[in-house]
């Protein structure tokens, strides 16, 4: 797998997903919280699949 995601991004997607995982265990507690988890792994990869499936890059390696 290649890395097709920034720093910028994945930072983005850390924190976004580190808040959805709060949910399910702080505030209103709604399982819903569990879809943190996609956000968070494809921050810990650095891999997209929708990125790949799009031809999209925002890493600035080649």
């Amino acid at each position: 797998m290649s890395v097709n995601m920034g720093s910028a991004d994945r930072i983005i997607r850390a924190i976004v997903g580190i808040v959805l995982l709060a949910l399910v265990f702080v505030g209103p507690q709604t399982p819903w919280g569990w879809i943190g988890i996609v956000p968070l792994a494809t921050a810990l990869m650095g891999n997209c699949p929708a990125y790949s499936l799009l031809g999209i890059k925002t890493c600035k390696k080649q």
